[in-house]
This record gives structure tokens, C-alpha cells and sequence, in this order.
């Protein structure tokens, strides 16, 4: 038996305690939070972040998170009646998801060079955008009558919307120090669902396209309030910073951060064109099988909002085995789908949907979790903008991807056209795979990778 002597802590910077797992020694910071030395090892010091108030806020942020992005794909839900009624075709159609994915790029680009969420409260950025986005989604539902007026519409949709989702992650890392992963798993699920939420509502809602459009804006409205009236900073926030135009070029310059964007990058070049296409796919194949149309509403809904329950497993799995695992795990899964998916097209519909329900849990069970990677490795005062700036440039990058995909259609067919999307998560993995063998990747889920 190896005897310790007794053990003091400094009484002004240090408290000494018993436990059942050995003497424990608490080094206290001006905030009264630290980290806590155990036999000369270093873990961090518990803190009020248990508080039943920061499950509070998350559930409320998710909510709220779920009703702002349900008006992302509210008008794709739509394009069957707007394609009968204004008689689109199918490169006109695919520019009302376009038009959103390059608005919130823009929107994402002028948030991040301005530092937007790191100078002003996020929580009022989060509010006012909403409803600024809800207004548009609104008046495309009320003033639309052709595609010269729709797209507009919808690009000023995608711009207002950039300033709902990094802000609510910022709110979130104010909040969650410890078990981050899980907490933004729990809000990318949130979006997820909100994303799918407009299928749902075009199934089982009004025949009327414009009355769905309508509900779909109301239900953002609620989300920007929810957060104004009912969600606050966490006990981790910083004070506002000082614009610093020099930030947004930072995800480039720190080593990495850069290999964690580009891991990101790999799977927004997948994410996004699959959100946007395979309920093009659905309908496509069952109607092979001829299926009641509804059930390929209904069918893209559980699809797309399998990936809910992806990114909130992913998360509590990333806190305990490291997020450079979890995030290469989910992007080797989803990039086999993009190989076989198509090979059912026509087939038995149970089977396509239980392939195509594995696709969507696993294409988005890592989305959160390069952002928690952000947080972990970037510069705290200016986290905001470090989220911003990725979200950007992935975006960006999906708007290639999604206008590859009906090319890829022409040529093909859907039995091969999702193949163009395996090599960026093979591009992701590769990534996430190399800033694990960084000593600074020791930053990431504290310590775990």
C-alpha cells in the first residue's frame, strides 16, 4: 500500500475535498469556476451549468430553432402545385431552393465579416430575423404568382434566416461546457425536424399551397418570440466584443479549425442536395409503384426527420468516444447511401424508405458536432463569427452540389445520380481523421477527441 501525506490546498485559491473517488483538489478562478486536480491530473471543475436552467434553455431554443427553420424548405415542399400553376420546369424549381441556400449564404457572410452574433445580444439577432424571414416567407405565400416574384422571395427568406441558427449555437455554448456535443446534437435535430416539418404540412395540411406557406411563417414568428421572452445568455457568456473585420478569415489561419471546416465542407457537399432531391427521388419511385402522392409527403417528412434522432445519438456518443470519431463514422455511413440509394429506385417502397431512413439519420448525425469542434478550437470572444463564417462557406458549397443533382438526373437517372455526393464525405473523413492526430485536437470534448 503506497501512504500519501496529507495534502493542503491553498486557502484563498484552493479548496481541498474528500470524495469516494480520492482527495480532490478544486483551484478556484475569480468566477469561483476552475479545473480540479486529481493526483496531478487536470478535469474541470463542477460548476452551476447542472442547473435545471440550461435543459430549460435548450428545450426552449429547439423549439424555437424547429419553428424558424420550418420555413427553409417551405417553398421545395410546394413546387408540385407551383409547377402545375406556374408551370415551371425543373430548373426553374430548383431555384427556389437555390435561391434560399445562396440568401443564407450571403446573409452568413455579412453576419460573420461584421461580427454580428458576437456584438450584439444573439438573442435579439435570433428575434428580429425570424420575423424578418417569416414576413418574407409570408409575402411569398401572398404575393407570388410566378417564379420572377418567388425567388426573390424566397432569397430574402435564406438572408434573414443566417441570422437564426449560429446565434442559437452561440447561446447554447454559453450554456453547455460539459456535454456541448449533445446539446448542439439536440438543436441540429431541432432544425432537422423544423426543415422537414413543411413536407408534414403539405401532406396532412390544407390543398391550398398558399394556406401551408402561411401556417409554415406563423410558426417562425413563434419561434422568434419564444426566444426574445423566454431564453437568457448562460452563465458562460462573454461581453460583447469589439468589431474586428479580421475574425472571419481566422477558420483559414488557425490549422485546426481549418481541418475541422473542411470536414464540415465534405458533408455539406452531401447534406443539403440530399435534403433537397430525395423527396424528388420519393415521389419519382413510388409513383413508379403507383402510390397515393401523399405517402411521398409524408415518406420525405420521416426521411429527412430521421436525422432528429441521428444528431442527438451522435451527440451523446461524441461527448464520451471524441466528435473526430463520431463525425467520421456518420460521414462513412452516409457516403455508402449516396452509393446504393439509387439501386432501389422502383423497388419494394419499405425497402428504399428503410435505406433512405438510415440516409437521413446518418447524413445529418454529424452536422452539430463540427460546430461543437468550432467552439472547442476557436477564439472564445468571437465564437459567433467563427460559426458564421463556416456555415457560409459550407452553404455556398451546397449550392453546387444541389444543381449537380437533376444534371446528374438527365444523364443517369435517379439509379445513379446521388453518386456525385460520396466523394465529400470521403473528403470529411479524411479530414476529421487528420486533425485527430493534432496535439490541438486534445481541445476537442475535453480531451477526447
Amino acid at each position: 500500500m503506497v501512504l500519501f501525506p496529507p495534502l493542503r490546498g491553498c486557502p484563498i485559491c484552493c479548496e481541498v475535498t474528500h470524495s469516494p473517488r480520492g482527495l480532490q483538489i478544486f483551484r478556484r478562478s475569480a468566477a469561483g469556476r476552475g479545473r480540479v486536480t486529481i493526483f496531478g491530473l487536470d478535469y474541470p471543475a463542477p460548476s452551476n451549468e447542472a442547473a435545471p436552467a440550461r435543459w430549460r434553455t435548450l428545450a426552449l431554443l429547439a423549439i424555437a430553432e424547429l419553428l424558424g427553420m420550418s420555413l427553409w424548405f417551405s417553398g421545395s415542399a410546394v413546387v408540385p402545385a407551383l409547377t402545375k400553376e406556374w408551370n415551371l420546369s425543373a430548373g426553374t424549381a430548383s431555384w427556389l431552393t437555390l435561391s434560399v441556400q445562396l440568401g443564407f449564404v450571403a446573409g452568413t457572410f455579412l453576419s460573420a465579416l461584421l461580427n454580428l452574433p458576437d456584438i450584439i445580444s444573439p438573442r435579439h439577432l435570433f428575434t428580429l430575423t425570424a420575423i424578418a424571414a417569416a414576413i418574407a416567407n409570408g409575402a411569398f405565400g401572398l404575393l407570388a404568382h410566378d417564379a420572377s416574384i418567388g425567388i426573390p422571395l424566397r432569397f430574402l427568406t435564406g438572408l434573414f434566416l443566417a441570422g437564426v441558427y449560429p446565434p442559437a449555437m452561440k447561446i447554447l455554448a454559453s450554456w453547455f461546457r460539459h456535454g456541448r456535443g449533445l446539446a448542439l446534437g439536440v438543436l441540429v435535430g431541432a432544425l432537422t425536424l423544423g426543415k422537414a416539418a413543411p413536407y408534414l404540412v403539405n401532406g396532412l395540411g390544407s390543398q391550398n399551397w398558399r394556406h401551408n406557406v402561411m401556417f409554415v411563417s406563423l410558426l417562425a414568428v413563434i419561434g422568434g418570440l419564444v426566444v426574445l421572452l423566454f431564453v437568457s445568455d448562460g452563465p458562460n457568456a462573454l461581453p460583447a466584443a469589439r468589431f474586428d473585420w479580421k475574425q472571419a478569415g481566422k477558420v483559414f489561419t488557425n490549422r485546426p479549425l481549418r481541418l475541422a471546416n473542411l470536414g464540415y465542407f465534405g458533408h455539406m457537399w452531401e447534406l443539403y442536395a440530399m435534403w433537397t432531391w430525395i423527396p424528388f427521388m420519393l415521389r419519382a419511385s413510388l409513383s413508379l409503384r403507383q402510390s397515393d402522392p401523399s405517402l411521398a409527403e409524408v415518406a420525405s417528412f420521416l426521411v429527412i426527420g430521421c436525422g432528429a434522432a441521428g444528431c442527438v445519438v451522435a451527440g451523446l456518443i461524441a461527448d464520451r468516444v471524441g466528435r473526430t470519431i463520431v463525425t467520421s463514422a456518420a460521414m462513412a455511413i452516409s457516403g455508402s447511401c449516396c452509393l446504393f440509394i439509387g439501386l432501389l429506385f422502383g423497388a419494394n417502397p419499405v425497402l428504399l424508405l428503410i435505406v433512405a431512413a438510415i440516409w437521413g439519420a446518418s447524413v445529418v448525425a454529424d452536422s452539430a458536432q463540427f460546430s461543437a469542434c468550432v467552439t472547442e478550437l476557436g477564439d472564445p470572444q468571437y465564437l459567433g463569427t467563427a460559426l458564421t463564417m463556416q456555415t457560409c462557406l459550407g452553404f455556398l458549397l451546397t449550392v453546387i452540389s444541389i444543381e449537380l443533382i437533376p444534371r446528374f438526373v438527365n444523364w443517369v437517372g435517379w439509379r445513379y445520380a446521388f453518386v456525385i455526393l460520396a466523394p465529400g464525405p470521403l473528403f470529411g473523413v479524411i479530414a476529421m481523421l487528420r486533425l485527430r492526430r493534432l496535439p490541438e485536437a486534445a481541445k476537442i470534448a475535453h480531451g477526447r477527441r
